[in-house]
């Protein structure tokens, strides 16, 4: 097999002219080659077993940043259930929810309005899979879709924390479901970032 460098010197013997432009495709495919292998721009901490991180050797899944990324919510495995967590970027550690995770029942798939205030997530605390919103001010979650017969999956809270999209088989197929929480709602803004 051909090595890069005497495909290159093949070429530029073939067609002298070509010297020039093959020596500088060589040159970029080295570029290329050195580039691809960095890691530049990651940020992520290093996994670790436990603790008041953002990755641990449990499952994490479905993250979603707050409008200016310095929230970031997830779901995980660790501490044996299905869980939502909140980690702070700037501070480097989890953050407490206190009210959202309930025992006995699995917190999944979440999404964080603009601010971080609102956390929109599935939960089956009340006998089947609903979506719910956390508000962090209040420690307080509502159940927004007790009411709808059929399953409901995947929610999205608009940046102002007042609509929540979803998918709903209440009709025998997949659709889309817009909640209007109101116009009376306290809205989530990027220049109100809570702490």
């Amino acid at each position: 097999m051909m090595s890069i460098a005497a495909f290159f010197l093949l070429i530029a013997k073939l067609h002298p002219k070509c010297l020039k432009s093959s020596l500088k495709l060589f040159g970029l495919s080295i570029l290329i080659t050195l580039v691809s292998c960095s890691d530049s721009g990651f940020i992520t901490p290093p996994t670790q077993p436990l603790g008041n991180v953002l990755n641990t050797r449990s499952s994490e899944q479905h993250p979603r940043f707050s409008y200016e990324g310095r929230y970031l919510v997830f779901a995980s495995d660790r501490q044996g259930k299905r869980s939502v967590w909140l980690y702070d970027q700037i501070n480097g550690g989890l953050l407490p929810l206190p009210g959202l995770n309930q025992l006995g029942s699995v917190q999944d798939q979440p999404d964080i309005s603009a601010d971080g205030r609102y956390i929109v997530y599935v939960s089956e605390q009340e006998g089947k899979q609903d979506i719910f919103v956390y508000d962090r001010q209040t420690s307080r979650a509502d159940n927004i879709t007790k009411n709808i017969l059929g399953e409901v999956r995947h929610p999205s809270i608009s940046g102002n924390g007042r609509f929540v999209a979803f998918e709903s088989n209440r009709s025998g197929q997949w659709d889309i479901i817009i909640y209007d929480r109101g116009l009376n709602a306290p809205l989530s803004l990027p220049s109100q970032l809570n702490n």
